[in-house]
């Protein structure tokens, strides 16, 4: 078989692969979202068995066969079908590194993990919870091991790996240790500001739940989002999901506050643009597919924080929001003008919850977690430690300590279902978020007054050029380095927090 021969056969079998992904994550969706309870058993064993068909797919000895062949005279190629197999490369091997057992394992005891902690997160009861995710850890542990061994990397860095591919403990302890330098200095100056003004004015009333469906329907809208290719629902913790052509993404409401709901909407939506700009050329493979969960975390944190908690969306938004509470809200007042809402929308101060972080703040809760878990696959913390750690690291960091559990270790969905090594990609996605909305400005005057217009078409133009409709063309660090002119740099998104907050 010819190199370009081999080369198509292994098109051919990855596009049954992602496929096989894209049924999954719509299955995924429904259990977050529609699911009777009752059916937790049967789509467990159905996620279970697609992990395992997958599994048998990608590990395959002929298909190693194959790509060796197309990297051995990889000179009929072009530069995405070079891109495509190195990609290819990288999930055969982090498949190889576990056993279809553990595949299968991994898959059950997550799915069970995650429905305990649906009933255990409201009561805030731990006990409950420790006794599924023990078990789990332990096969995350394994599975760790099993990759590093395979991939030659340090067990919590082959977690990361399959993340974020590239970034490794050494390269986040180096880019934490630059923010933890910086962070406290500008957490005081800016709290010491905030106290020297009046409080923002309460924002009163009942907002309810299809006023605020409505008017996060019409914001997704005018950012670009398409209802022909996707949804918006409702589930206990938001996330976007789907594949390219149908993104399904979720939020949740209350209804005495629809900021929260509405930035989470705003945030899922620039994970779907990101999905929707995918080149669609290569939609079935890998090298058509995100790069990397930290680029994935930029692209929703530059829509949420560069873009729509900015005076200009806001003053922007105002009118929208007044329409749509009318009647349900002191809208005519001024609390509602577009000062009052940028005022919240930066308002600075420590909470428990992550999700509800504003940008100063939110490192921290990712710092916490990330140290927990280096600790738990390390197996220098145990689960039945956990409370206690992630208090003190609260205390640390915050200068505050969880009430109960709800509000403190069991208020992430991530560990349910064994993700450890997600959470650095948050804060390196935030970093990477401020420096590509930073170029972003730089090469068009006009797109911040544009979107002060409502007009996202100059930002999301920019985005589809330098990051969406690359798909993994290049990795990480070099996709940054292309957008921007240079690497990544803790240090511009110290900028734009003293731009923002001090300035």
């Amino acid at each position: 078989m010819t190199p370009l021969a081999a080369y198509h056969e292994l098109e051919r079998r990855f596009r049954r692969i992602a496929n096989l992904d894209g049924a999954s994550a719509v299955l995924q969706w429904d259990w977050a979202t529609m699911m009777p309870e009752g059916g937790a058993g049967a789509r467990s064993d159905q996620l279970a068995e697609l992990s395992l068909i997958r599994h048998e797919l990608i590990t395959d000895a002929k298909l190693d066969e194959l790509i060796a062949r197309v990297e051995s005279d990889g000179r009929a190629l072009d530069d995405w079908q070079r891109a495509n197999v190195r990609e290819m490369r990288h999930r055969q091997r982090h498949a190889n590194g576990v056993s279809p057992a553990l595949v299968e394992a991994l898959s059950k005891a997550g799915a069970k993990c995650e429905m305990v902690w649906r009933a255990a997160r409201p009561k805030g009861d731990f006990k409950a919870f420790a006794e599924v995710f023990k078990p789990l850890l332990v096969l995350v542990r394994e599975k760790a091991a099993a990759k590093g061994a395979a991939l030659g990397l340090a067990p919590y860095d082959a977690l990361i790996d399959a993340f974020d591919p590239g970034y490794t403990m050494v390269e986040i302890d180096r880019i934490f240790g630059v923010l933890e330098n910086f962070l406290p200095g500008i957490l005081d100056r800016v709290l010491a500001r905030q106290d020297q003004r009046p409080a923002p004015l309460t924002l009163k009333g009942r907002f309810p739940i299809e006023a605020q469906r409505a008017l996060g329907v019409k914001l997704m809208e005018r950012l670009g989002f398409e209802f022909a290719h996707g949804r918006l629902d409702v589930s206990l913790h938001p996330f976007c999901g789907g594949v390219p052509d149908d993104v399904r993404i979720t939020t949740r409401y209350d209804e005495s506050d629809f900021a929260g709901a509405l930035m989470a909407v705003l945030h899922e939506t620039g994970h779907a643009l990101y999905e929707r700009g995918l080149p669609e050329a290569w939609r079935t493979q890998p090298v058509g597919d995100a790069r990397g969960m930290s680029v994935h975390e930029s692209q929703s944190l530059l829509v949420e924080m560069q873009a729509c908690r900015s005076l200009e969306f806001l003053s922007f938004a105002a009118p929208l929001i007044r329409e749509a509470f009318q009647g349900h809200a002191p809208v005519e007042g001024e609390a509602f003008e577009p000062a009052n809402l940028y005022a919240h929308a930066i308002r600075v101060r420590p909470g428990f919850i992550r999700v509800d972080a504003d940008e100063v703040t939110y490192p921290f809760h990712v710092m916490i977690r990330y140290k927990l878990e280096k600790q738990l696959i390390a197996g220098t913390l145990e689960v039945d430690d956990i409370p206690e750690a992630w208090n003190q690291g609260m205390k640390h960091h915050l200068g505050i300590v969880p009430p109960n559990h709800a509000l403190g270790c069991l208020q992430d969905i991530h560990w349910t279902d064994g993700g450890l090594g997600y959470f650095p990609s948050y804060t390196l996605g935030a970093l990477t978020a401020a420096q590509l909305f930073d170029a972003a400005r730089r090469s068009d005057a006009d797109l911040v007054p544009a979107i002060a217009r409502g007009d996202f078409k100059p930002l999301i133009s920019w985005l589809r050029t330098h990051v969406h409709g690359l798909g993994s063309l290049y990795d990480s660090r070099e996709l940054v380095s292309r957008a921007t002119g240079r690497p990544l740099d803790p240090l511009v998104f110290k900028a734009h927090l003293e731009r923002r907050y001090l300035g």
